[in-house]
């Protein structure tokens, strides 16, 4: 392990709705532990499974936006940095901005039919990237909506412009960039957009990190998908260690 990894808590759902979380090494893809549940007590055992030492040479961890990591790596790893991942950031943004201004903007043209069908049915073209819409007639409609209502407009590019923060290679770059973005964030007078600047600022730290690590959960992505496959090829396990260790040895590492 060469002190970079990366830790998912949405993979490995082995019997019912119980979860696991699976820690992988970023560089060598190896899987270097899982374990039942997402909590802090649940994941405290890889650190302790790690040690003091093998703790402090961590030099980088990339995660989502969980407290719950963000407070054990803190904890155990002194050393390391967080890298926050972009498609995560987003996606928290896509619920906790567009689609909340998405229902209140619906809700205000309530005597608008028209107009409130428009927004309440637009929720999958404001939330999805503007390449992946399916096809010209998604976009006409994605178009339209943003031309007739200006709060739509602002979060949604708004959205492209926090994407792009991801897309610089120098932390100077970067935090100019930032510094833009949470001022027009902070002066659109859109609640739910000022209330998540706020709180990012919090974390912008996490996010600027990636200029000097190239880091993501991409990987830990595509892991949480072949286990899925395993699973359903086993027709589910009832053995959670056993599933464990089906786990682990799926994912040795590249040689």
């Amino acid at each position: 392990m060469d002190g970079r990894f990366s830790p998912c808590r949405e993979a490995a759902s082995f019997k019912g709705q119980s979860y696991a979380t699976v820690f992988a090494d970023t560089e060598t893809r190896q899987v270097l532990w899982v374990g039942k549940g997402r909590g802090k007590a649940d994941i405290r055992p890889f650190f302790e499974w790690l040690g003091k030492r093998r703790c402090r040479k961590i030099a980088a961890v990339a995660m989502d936006m969980s407290p719950t990591f963000e407070a054990e790596v803190r904890q155990h790893c002194p050393n390391a940095e967080i890298v926050l991942d972009q498609f995560h950031v987003l996606a928290n943004f896509g619920k906790q901005v567009l689609d909340r201004i998405r229902v209140n903007e619906a809700n205000r043209c309530r005597d608008d039919k028209a107009a409130r069908e428009l927004i309440k049915g637009a929720k999958w073209l404001l939330l999805g990237n503007w390449e992946n819409l399916p096809n010209r007639e998604s976009k006409t409609r994605l178009n339209a909506l943003l031309e007739a209502n200006q709060a739509l407009m602002t979060a949604y590019v708004m959205k492209d412009a926090l994407k792009a923060l991801w897309g610089f290679k120098r932390e100077g770059w970067a935090r100019k960039a930032w510094e833009n973005w949470l001022a027009m964030a902070t002066s659109s007078g859109l609640p739910p957009l000022v209330r998540f600047a706020k709180n990012l600022a919090k974390r912008i730290e996490d996010i600027l990190s990636h200029c000097r690590w190239h880091l993501n959960t991409s990987i830990l992505e595509g892991i949480n998908n072949k286990i899925k496959v395993l699973k359903r090829i086993a027709y589910g396990y009832r053995d959670e260690a056993y599933f464990f260790l089906k786990i682990r040895a799926a994912f040795p590492g590249n040689p």
